[in-house]
Parts: C-alpha cells; structure tokens; sequence
C-alpha cells in the first residue's frame, strides 16, 4: 500500500500542479471488479488547493462478465451526478496503466454505511427507513430520466447499448446472453434450460430506452440516520428497460431475511411504485417487472458459479466467494416459484 501511496502523491502532484500529501489510506471491501482505498488527500497549492475527503478506485485481477471497464465507469458516474443523481463525484480519472499498473480515478467519500442488514434491520434506522425509501425511488427515477440522446460519448453509447433489433429488441438481447453464458457453463443445470425457455417464449417491449443502473439493491445505497447519503457502484450500468432495475431491487436474495419487504427488504413493493410514479411519473407495469425479476434471478444464478469458481480455481481465495456458490439453486429455484405463481 505505501508503494501505491507514493506512485499516487507523485502521479497527483504533477497532475494538479501543487504538491499533494495523502494520509490515512486504508483498504475498503472492494466489489467484485474493483479494489477501493479510504484515504485523505491534502493540495497544499495550485488551483485545486483544499482538503479532500475521497474514495480510491481500481480494478481487481478479476472482472466479471458485462461489468465496465474503470474509464466507462467513470464516464457514467459523472453523467448521473452532472445529472442530479444523488451519487459521488468523481475525480481525476487516469487510464494510463503504467502509474500503478491499472486504471483508476477518485470519487467523494460520502457518509453512511451500505451493508444490506444494517440498513434493513438497524434500529437507528427505524424512523428514517420510509424518508430514504422515497429518496431511493427519486433516485431511480432521475437515473432513468437519462436517456440514449443525453449520452453523448459515443464509444460510450456504443458500449452501454444492448439490443438487437427486434421490437423486443432489449429483452431479446438480455435473453440472449443468458444462454451464451450457459452455453458455456462447464456443468448442465436443466433448471437454467427451463427457466431460460419461459423467457424466449414471454419477450416484452421495452417502452424508452434510458440509463439503467444495472445493480440497483440494498448493499449499493449508502445510508444514515438521516437518510439516503447516496448510490453506487456504476460498473454494470447500460442502456435498457427501466423494469430491470426495479426487478433487481426486487428480486428475495437482496432482502437479507426481511423477505415481506419486497423492495430490498425496507419497503413493499406498493408503496415503493408509487414513491417511482410520483418522481418519474411513470406508473411500473407489474408483467414487465416480472419477466426482469426472473432474468435477474438466473443472471445472478449464473454469476454465483462464477464467483465460486473464482475461489476454486484460486484465482482470488476467499471464504464469501465459496458461499456465494450455494445461491445457484436458490436463485435457480426463485426463479421457476415466480414462473409458476405468474400462471
């Protein structure tokens, strides 16, 4: 870490162009694609001169399959704060691999935690649990409100599109790649076959093309006592139905044992529809949101093996990693009871 930590104060001082001290730098748990440091960065003169309290982020060894590089990642998270999602400014954001060995930018270090239990079993956030569902679901509604024409990077908007060019364009192509990506499963999971069959056969429109999230749950808001301090993570971010992020929202595995609560385990789902309809105007179809709660069920049924394999194959040892792997016949099993009830 020090290594990093004086390649960064060297890297940001020529940069800025004013000698820059970081203290503090501590590891955060990353995600699955990044590794993320705490640290505080001093500019002791130039133009940006001031104290910054920030966020360090860039990747891992691994990746996982459709996440984005760091520079994408980037690019979408200053689109939606330029925007008014409530999200963390990002800054400074190099691609040139020889500083450290990957690419990497800051973002602001915001307040609040972001562990699924904490927030949907915390008694501190007993009072504040219905406050931050509204800000969750205005939340959603502005990342929604950007759409294909508000992107204007075009490598950017042609990474970001998935569609083919069908009517049922978006779902056709999230289909498709469910079944690429079991094609090439070194196992056969007949329940994935099932499953991945109900989904050729129940294709829906999409009605606008926006920004979708692409892991909008519990575990990537970041909260407090006072509410929602803002949202994270961008790396599986892309153009899409607006019903796959609620879906996600929805989907039993990120309700961490509050499973009454429908909306990532701190809300029904009635009444976080209608905190969506009232910031978007936009009234959720239940049948749309269905077909992308058991998309995401088998999308997150295939990423658990990967994970799994991850440990197996040691490529990056951990004891999580290990676990995840008993969520395939869960997410498996989510999937066909919501095929069945929807008869």
């Amino acid at each position: 870490m020090n290594e990093v930590k004086t390649k960064l104060e060297i890297y940001l001082t020529n940069r800025l162009k004013g000698n820059v001290k970081i203290s503090d730098m501590k590891v955060l748990s990353g995600g699955a694609c990044q590794e993320n440091y705490l640290l505080d960065l001093e500019v002791n003169s130039g133009e940006q001169k001031g104290i910054y309290k920030l966020v360090f982020r860039t990747d891992k060894g691994a990746s996982l399959f459709s996440s984005l590089s760091r520079t994408e990642e980037y690019k979408v998270a200053e689109i939606a704060n330029l925007n008014g999602v409530k999200t963390p400014k990002p800054y400074w954001l190099e691609i040139d691999k020889s500083i450290i060995g990957n690419p990497f930018y800051f973002m602001e270090r915001i307040l609040g935690k972001a562990t699924g239990r904490f927030i949907v079993k915390d008694p501190s956030l007993k009072n504040v649990r219905e406050k931050f569902t509204e800000e969750i679901a205005q939340s959603l509604a502005i990342i929604h409100s950007i759409s294909e024409s508000k992107i204007t990077d075009l490598e950017l908007k042609k990474v970001l599109t998935r569609k083919t060019n069908s009517i049922y364009g978006i779902a056709e192509f999230a289909v498709q790649d469910l079944k690429n990506q079991i094609d090439k499963l070194p196992d056969p999971h007949p329940a994935m076959n099932l499953i991945l069959n109900w989904l050729e056969k129940n294709l829906i429109e999409t009605d606008n093309e926006v920004l979708v999230h692409g892991d909008f749950r519990t575990g990537n808001f970041m909260v407090n006592e006072t509410g929602l301090q803002g949202i994270v993570d961008w790396e599986f971010a892309h153009l899409g139905d607006r019903h796959e992020d609620v879906a996600w929202l929805c989907m039993r595995d990120w309700r961490f044992g509050k499973l009454t609560k429908e909306a990532g385990g701190f809300s029904t789902r009635e009444e976080f529809y209608s905190f969506y309809k009232k910031h978007s105007g936009i009234e959720l179809n239940s049948k749309k949101v269905l077909f992308w709660e058991v998309v995401g069920n088998l999308r997150w049924a295939i990423g658990s093996i990967g994970q799994a394999e991850r440990h197996l194959t040691g490529k990056d040892k951990g004891i999580e990693l290990a676990s995840i792997g008993r969520r395939t016949s869960e997410m498996e099993l989510e999937a066909m009871r919501l095929i069945e009830n929807a008869r």
